[in-house]
């Protein structure tokens, strides 16, 4: 059965989709609230809804006597600490590199129920099971791209050519629609996506699991050996923008901070 969507929720949709498609920019002024309420057919109460948690998502910022007006980013670097592998084992001198195992699109047939979850992306005919070829080179584009409601890549992080991490990320496709061509042996995952778009906020968890048989691969470890992994997800516009595993062998890494 279709879940129906909230008309607040509807709203909220809509408005963004106007931002991310760059009809409305930062600084212009959106609909009124009359507008949006005859729009819609509903009652200004619910688009208020809408437009109060866009503002306090930071999308909107409402002006009293002047309207509501898209936010403009005031920021350029991200609000959310995101930790750079590649930056971090230079900065302790250790020779780094990335090799990507897989790219590949991920259509609305291929999604699964956690991607779907955890880019809110709704009901619709899906079949899990569903594959695509790998894209194995940046300019393996073909027509499934255009269709792709997610790009998935999957890279594996050496430090003095012993693999230290194997990061999992989903992104987007809609919000960064090149980021399946770039080349991230050499571009840094996190790097180029707050580049192209500036993360708001974001969640994380850190749990110790045994590892798979394809993580333990990938590390060079043996199935089931304990491992610490952290789960991120990171927001843009109002939005999720990118989810990540990283994979990190137990014995040869460890999270630490100061208070």
């Amino acid at each position: 059965m279709t879940k129906t969507v909230p008309a607040y929720q509807r709203i909220k949709n809509a408005i963004l989709e106007n931002i991310h498609s760059g009809k409305w920019q930062a600084g212009n002024a959106i609909s009124t609230e009359m507008a949006l309420a005859e729009e819609f057919e509903v009652s200004r109460m619910t688009v208020n809804r809408a437009l109060k948690e866009l503002s306090e998502e930071r999308v909107l910022e409402r002006r009293q006597g002047s309207g509501t007006f898209v936010a403009q980013q005031q920021f350029n670097h991200t609000f959310v600490e995101v930790r750079n592998i590649a930056q971090d084992l230079k900065s302790a001198n250790r020779d780094y590199r990335a090799q990507v195992v897989s790219k590949r699109a991920i259509t609305a047939a291929m999604l699964d129920d956690e991607m779907r979850r955890k880019f809110d992306i709704g009901a619709a005919v899906v079949s899990s099971h569903s594959k695509s070829a790998d894209f194995k080179e940046a300019d393996s584009i073909n027509d499934s791209i255009e269709d792709a409601i997610l790009y998935e890549v999957k890279i594996i992080h050496f430090a003095d050519g012993q693999p230290i991490q194997f990061e999992e990320r989903w992104v987007d496709a809609k919000k960064v629609p090149a980021f399946i061509e770039q080349d991230f042996s050499v571009v840094n995952t996190s790097d180029y996506l707050i580049a192209q778009s500036p993360l708001e906020r974001g969640r994380y968890t850190i749990r110790a699991l045994a590892a798979p048989n394809k993580v333990a691969e990938a590390l060079q470890i043996k199935p089931q050996s304990p491992t610490l992994v952290l789960r991120r997800q990171t927001y843009s516009a109002g939005q999720v923008l990118t989810f990540v595993k990283m994979w990190h062998a137990g014995d040869r890494y460890q999270f630490s901070g100061e208070l």
